[in-house]
């Protein structure tokens, strides 16, 4: 068994243009003040880490490495959420998607594509010069819109759609092998990763590739109503990322799982802050415990009641309290009456 590391936080949904979320230095203090032992780093944003400078200069990422630490913290992940989006756009989403592109690729489907697969390539090489072996992104989606077809769906389409989707994502699987890291695919509505059975077929079509890996996330199974604690028995081996975020279900007679386009607020699902929702956290950390999970616990926070900075300091407690500092020997070790094979066939009767 093995005592999960933490807590650590997902800066994603923290950075700003306001103090003391503007600057690497500042959130680090930040972060580290709310006792924060990490931080997932989001790449997009050069105030905070040049992506490509650091996949091409170790020299830059052991300065980088060096300016968390001072802090008393470290890099758990780097996150490549927005590029992993990117490497597989439906049509109907381009323009919607196309916010999260330089300037220079949107309208440009092909362009913005290359781009990103670009993009998850640095991210490789610059986790391994940080000395990172998991990394955290999304897969990205070509059959999102068909999750729930009206007409149904033309016979081969989802078996296309998961060839192309492998297809794309093979030579970023086999960079990140070349590279030591795990690809952590965030299982999340929008992506075709969305489930159990959707990573399976992902699976099978990259021949089940050892980089292929999980960032598991119980609050999106709660709003989809699938067994988040069985999941862990499922696909353990493969979880090699964790979000802590908790979510809830309240379906009512007018709406259900797919949230009658209300907002978060006015949702029957909806995202809350560690301990304000339905996930049940103390399995979470048991299991993964007893499963020799050996990453972070990385608090994702998104809550639509709860002020973020409350959350956030809530939330790095919270995360303290449910680490499980393993133990080393059996609880019942001080009535052991040792052992040996002698010992042993007396007490089985062998020796008559």
């Amino acid at each position: 068994m093995t005592t999960i590391k933490g807590p650590g936080v997902f800066l994603a949904q923290f950075i700003g243009d306001e103090a003391p979320f503007n600057s690497l230095d500042a959130i680090c203090e930040w972060a580290a003040g709310l006792g924060f032992k990490g931080i997932q780093m989001p790449t997009l944003d050069a105030r905070f880490i040049d992506l490509q400078k650091a996949a091409e200069s170790k020299t830059y990422a052991d300065e980088l490495k060096g300016k968390v630490q001072s802090y008393g913290l470290e890099i758990t992940e780097l996150s490549t959420h927005l590029q992993g989006q990117l490497v597989a756009v439906n049509p109907a989403y381009d323009l919607a998607f196309d916010a999260f592109a330089p300037d220079a690729y949107k309208n440009n489907p092909k362009a913005r594509t290359e781009w990103a697969v670009q993009q998850m390539k640095y991210a490789a090489k610059a986790s391994q010069n940080l000395g990172l072996n998991a990394h955290a992104t999304f897969s990205g989606s070509l059959l999102w819109h068909m999750f729930h077809p009206w007409p149904q769906r033309p016979e081969g389409l989802v078996d296309a759609g998961f060839t192309e989707l492998a297809k794309r994502w093979m030579p970023i699987l086999n960079e990140f092998d070349n590279c030591g890291v795990d690809v952590c695919y965030e299982i999340h509505p929008g992506e075709d990763l969305f489930d159990g059975i959707t990573y399976e077929m992902f699976l099978e079509k990259v021949n089940n590739h050892p980089r292929a890996c999980l960032l598991y996330d119980p609050s999106h199974f709660v709003l989809q109503q699938l067994d988040y604690i069985q999941y862990i028995d499922f696909y353990h081996e493969r979880i090699k990322a964790f979000h802590v975020k908790d979510s809830e279900f309240n379906p009512t007679g007018k709406q259900g799982t797919f949230g009658g386009y209300q907002s978060w607020a006015n949702r029957a699902g909806r995202y809350r802050s560690p301990g304000d929702g339905q996930v049940d956290f103390k399995t979470i950390f048991s299991k993964l415990a007893q499963y020799d999970y050996t990453g972070w616990a990385v608090m994702e926070w998104e809550c639509c009641i709860k002020d973020a900075q409350v959350g956030a300091k809530e939330g790095a407690e919270f995360i303290k309290k449910n680490i499980i500092k393993v133990t080393d020997r059996a609880f019942d070790d001080f009535a052991s009456s040792g052992g040996n094979d002698d010992f042993n066939n007396k007490i089985l009767g062998l020796n008559q």
